[in-house]
């Protein structure tokens, strides 16, 4: 509760910031009624993350209009913050070089125009990208022997985060585009379904994913997200989805699946079982493939002989600069990387969180085309 606090502190100190900044470029042309509309508009966007993320207010079309409104605000006062902490160390160095030109020192509200109209680029361009995804392919060669089956043809996507932003729409599209590549299996790599699940709920999307067609199968880990306030596992195994939670499965009497248990947001499931144990009983001269939404633990399936690992959850960052705080976090936060005899493709996610907008890298679907000795 205290960290909370400490961090809806934080928070409302940048909101200010950032209000307060706006308030001075543009107060020389407002009158005091229109100071007083723009702290109110202000203070409303501003806050509506929090309004519907945290504290769970309003419900059905208000719910998912405070989505949009909160997302767009969160990127807002994130990009604000970096712009104008930027802006402030200049003026701070203008103190003692005077490396501000006069006019500019003395034209507030034209600057605080271009900082608008550099905003609004940014989470337009974010938006445009963010609903482009692409396929992204890997060739994997795995030497070992996988009974009749010499290779297989599997996509991967994590991070769907369906619900109000990613609609039922986009849901559509992406199941269709899959079945055109017409892979033999496929794999959901957890968070497939937002925080809110409602919208989920009356979408029937569900029913869309029923219609995700791989002559193995479609397997799915659960995220930090899914389950967070329910549980979205009955809707997506009644779809025909199998869930594997610390658990494997030989498919085809030809590779072993792995799929584990992740940390979700709000739920304590105590400590996940570790990986030797859940491999117990796995004939380790057959292909192992492990599904794990958090890429933080490679060396333990390194050490406990999984062939390929698959994994989302960083986004790679989502927002940029982000990407080198994934970066420094995790061995590898997009793509793919050898590690010993362990192979690891980590995605991007289709979908995004919070913001529906993506800067510095792309929404991608994996394409994997795995041989096998």
């Amino acid at each position: 509760m205290g960290l909370w606090l400490l961090v809806l502190a934080l928070m409302c100190g940048i909101i200010f910031y950032v209000g307060w900044r706006g308030h001075q470029a543009f107060r020389g042309r407002f009158k005091t009624r229109q100071i007083i509309t723009y702290w109110v508009v202000y203070g409303l966007f501003s806050t509506s993350f929090i309004l519907v993320e945290r504290l769970g207010l309003a419900g059905g079309v208000l719910n998912e209009g405070l989505s949009w409104l909160g997302g767009y605000s969160l990127a807002f006062i994130y990009y604000a913050v970096l712009i104008l902490v930027l802006i402030d160390i200049v003026r701070l160095a203008d103190r003692w070089w005077s490396i501000i030109p006069h006019r500019i020192k003395h034209a507030p509200a034209e600057v605080g125009l271009i900082v608008l109209l550099i905003l609004a680029g940014l989470l337009g361009y974010g938006t445009w990208n963010a609903y482009h995804p692409v396929y992204v392919s890997y060739d994997i060669n795995i030497p070992k022997e996988a009974g009749s089956i010499q290779g297989i043809h599997a996509v991967m996507v994590s991070d769907l985060h369906l619900g109000a932003i990613v609609n039922k729409n986009r849901l559509e599209k992406l199941v269709a585009s899959i079945n055109e590549r017409d892979p033999d299996i496929v794999f959901l790599a957890g968070d497939i379904v937002d925080e809110n699940i409602q919208p989920f709920i009356k979408g029937n999307m569900a029913g869309t994913l029923a219609r995700l067609k791989a002559p193995l199968g479609v397997y799915m880990v659960k995220g930090n997200h899914d389950g967070y306030g329910q549980d979205a596992a009955p809707y997506l195994q009644a779809a025909g989805i199998r869930l594997l939670s610390d658990e494997y499965l030989l498919v085809g009497d030809s590779f072993y699946l792995v799929g584990r248990s992740t940390r979700q947001h709000g739920v304590d499931p105590g400590e996940r079982p570790e990986l030797a144990e859940i491999m117990k009983g796995i004939d380790l001269s057959q292909p192992v493939i492990l599904l794990d939404h958090n890429p933080a633990e490679l060396a333990e399936a390194g050490a406990n002989k999984v062939d390929l690992q698959l994994s989302g959850h960083t986004h790679q960052g989502q927002l940029f600069p982000n990407n080198y705080i994934t970066d420094r976090i995790y061995d590898i936060d997009w793509g793919y990387m050898k590690k010993g005899d362990l192979q690891v493709v980590v995605s991007t996610g289709f979908g995004t969180w919070g913001p529906p907008i993506r800067i510095g890298n792309t929404p991608e679907i994996v394409d994997l085309h795995i041989k096998f000795r």
